[in-house]
Formats: structure tokens, sequence, C-alpha cells
């Protein structure tokens, strides 16, 4: 019954808050809604309502799960230095950045569910009950590793959390087995989804060896941007305690990460064009335009200068360390390379097709308003999850002899940060 009062009072304690929090709640709980009402719109009248085609059948919504995936794939950065390295400062918010990735996955989902124009058919890829082909499918194995890093990302705060509850620390020797197995899976799902690009052997664009480092690097830098961010908000609008310590961690990984990742662009760059042939059409028409058609064009430079602005000061030490300058490198840099990794790297490769065929793609108003309904909802899972995850640290929840909510005080009420044994 413990466990019961475990999730119950956690359920509570999501339901409990200021006015700003339910005024925020209220504003990503109407843009869900509204995206669902123009997601039961796509499902009457089908995908014909998107800007997609038979000759770009991938659009706004695979670009938001190729970059979703990468966020998910960023937590093992906290993961890393809080269980390998013993970073107590990094430990006080591993668990928040654990949060961050149930709601990136749970968002990336959502993507590829709503880009199925049928997705009353999606159980014919469930194991032991549809036609899984499983090893042979690289969608098989996609799902595999996505719903694995879900059950992994579930699995270990819900162990921590509950022991705070019931005010023992974990046993670190039952769960380090499990922390050392998410972050090979977090390498593993982002991998994983670069190839389910490059194996298609009819798109030179998305058919290079580089694409899965290409990949790691940018999702290194993008999701550490959006956790810096985040925890600065926790830090301002809470009293959970985030040390600057972890946040200049975090932009000295991102430092390395946008510089590897731009790197990686002007090998890609050099390739296509130093000796350009058939096969860098879709570069060439994502930077210059092709045959009069450069829809993308404005998009990837623009993609390109926030890259820059975000590398520039995040590699010059005394604005790295500058919180309002460090915030506008985060800013550019996850805009870049939401940018850059998903309409500049998806919709390219369907253009020009194996034809030679011109099919611009456009985003449609309601495509548009199903994505931010989507992101609404992720950053919905993510605020309550937080919610619960801090009130547990600081001991403002834990169970009592008669197994109701008690809040601590004194010493007690101190964040449980030291997960071992």
């Amino acid at each position: 019954m413990t466990f019961f009062h475990f999730l119950r009072d956690g359920a509570r304690e999501m339901l409990r808050g200021s006015r700003a929090y339910w005024i925020w709640l209220g504003i990503l709980a109407a843009l869900f809604l509204l995206g669902a009402l123009n997601y039961f719109g796509q499902l009457r009248d089908g995908l014909v309502v998107t800007g997609m085609s038979d000759q770009v059948s991938w659009g706004f919504y695979i670009a938001n799960f190729a970059f979703l995936v990468g966020i998910a794939a960023a937590a093992v950065l906290l993961v890393i230095p809080a269980y390998i390295f013993h970073r107590t400062d990094v430990k006080s918010v591993v668990l928040l950045g654990e949060g961050m990735a149930v709601a990136a996955v749970i968002m990336a989902m959502l993507f590829v569910l709503v880009d199925i124009g049928r997705p009353d058919r999606a159980w014919h890829v469930i194991p032991f009950i549809g036609r899984f082909n499983f090893p042979s499918s690289l969608l098989a194995w996609d799902i595999v590793v996505l719903n694995g890093y879900l059950a992994l990302n579930l699995l270990i705060p819900t162990y921590v959390h509950y022991c705070h509850y019931r005010g023992r620390e974990p046993n670190l020797r039952l769960y380090f087995p499990v922390v050392v197995l998410a972050m090979f899976w977090a390498i593993s799902i982002h991998t994983v989804t670069a190839f389910l690009f490059s194996s298609n052997s009819a798109r030179p664009f998305w058919n290079v060896a580089l694409l899965g480092p290409r990949f790691i690097a940018s999702a290194f830098a993008s999701g550490p941007a959006l956790i810096i961010l985040t925890l600065q908000v926790i830090r301002r609008v809470t009293d959970y305690p985030v040390s600057q310590s972890v946040i200049e961690t975090l932009a000295l990984i991102m430092t390395v990460a946008m510089q590897i990742s731009l790197f990686f662009v002007g090998a890609e760059l050099f390739t296509d064009f130093y000796s350009e042939t058939n096969h860098a059409a879709s570069m060439h028409y994502l930077f210059f335009g092709l045959d009069g058609f450069s829809g993308l064009r404005p998009w990837i430079w623009l993609a390109v200068a926030l890259n820059l602005v975000a590398v520039t000061i995040l590699s010059i030490h005394p604005l790295r360390r500058r919180m309002l300058t460090l915030n506008i490198a985060c800013a550019c840099g996850f805009l870049g390379i939401w940018l850059e990794k998903g309409m500049g790297l998806v919709i390219p490769g369907f253009i020009p097709t194996p034809l030679g065929e011109i099919f611009e793609y456009v985003p449609t108003a309601q495509e548009f308003t199903i994505a931010i309904g989507i992101w609404a909802f992720g950053f919905l899972v993510f605020t309550l999850l937080a919610k619960a995850s801090i009130a547990i640290e600081l001991g403002k929840v834990r169970v009592s002899r008669d197994t109701s909510r008690q809040p601590l005080t004194g010493a007690s009420a101190t964040p449980a940060v030291a997960h071992q044994d």
C-alpha cells in the first residue's frame, strides 16, 4: 500500500500550486486541446490537409520527431557526471533531466502518431500482436529503443523518489546497472533514428555515414541548451537549489558539441560542393535553390547564422560565464539546430525526387497547430513531473507511520541529492 500512497501523494502535489502555476497549466492545456481538435480534423479529412504529398511524404511532424529524440538522448549528459563521477551538484538535478527525457520521448512518439495516416493500424507494429518484423525492420528497432528508453527513464526516477518518499537512501548497487544501461540506450535511440534516414539509398542527401555522429553532436548541443534554460526557470520560480556549477558544466559540453556539429556540417558541405555532382542537388536546393525553387534557403541560412552566434558566444569564456549572453547562446543554438536538423534535414531529402522532379513543401496552419499542441502536452508532462519531483526531493512529501502525507521541516527538508548507499 505504501507505493499506492506514494503515487497518490505525488498526484496531489501535481495538483497543488499558486495562481501562476495554474495559469501556466491552463495555457498548456488549452494549446493541447486546440492541437487535438485540429488533429481530429486531420483524422476526418486525411493527410490531404497537410502540406505533404506523394513526393514529399515526411514533413513538419518527422522534423520535430528527429529533433526531440536528440533532446531525449541529451539527458545522459546529466546521468554520466551524476552516477559515474559522483558529482553531488549534478545529482540534485539529474532526476529533472530524466523527467525532461520522458516528456521528449512522449512528444517524439506523438509526432510519429500524427504522421500516420491510419493510426488505428498502429497495432501492427506492436510486438507479439502485429507483424513486428524484428530484427529486419529499422522501424522495429526504433520502436524498441524509444519504448525501452521511456521505460528506463520512468523506472530509475520512480525508484529513487520512492526511496526518498519513505525517508531512506536508494541502494545504488541495485539500480546502478539500470543507469549504465540507460547511458548506452540514450546513444542508441538517436543512432537508430539517424539510421532510419541514412538507410534510404535512393536519398543521397541522407545516405551518408556521417549522419549518425552528426545527430549525436547536435543532440548534445540542443539538449543542454534546453536544460540550462529550464534549470534557470526552476531556480527562479521554486526554492529548489540548482548549483551554478551544473549550468557551467552543461555550457561547456554544449560548447564542444556545437563546435563538433558545425565541423560535421562543414565537412558535408565541402564533400557536396567541391566536386558537385547530381547527388548534391538536394544540398544545392537547400542552400542556394534549384531551378527557381528556394523555399528553404532563408531558413537554413538563418539556422547557420544562429548557430554561428551561439558557438561564438560559447567559445569566449567571459561571455559563456555571463548568464545573459549564455541564455542568448542557448536560445540561438536551440532554434538554430531545430531549423537545421528539422526542416533543413528532412525536406531536402525529398527534393528533387529520384525522377528529378521538384515539389516544394510548406507546412499548413493545421500542421503547425497540431505540432504546437504536442509541444504543449510535452511541457505539461514535464511540469507535472517536475512539480512532484521537487516536492519529494525537498522533503515536502514523505510517508508517515499512518501512511498519510506529512511535510518535513528543519534538517529533514533538505534535498536528498546523494543517491548512494
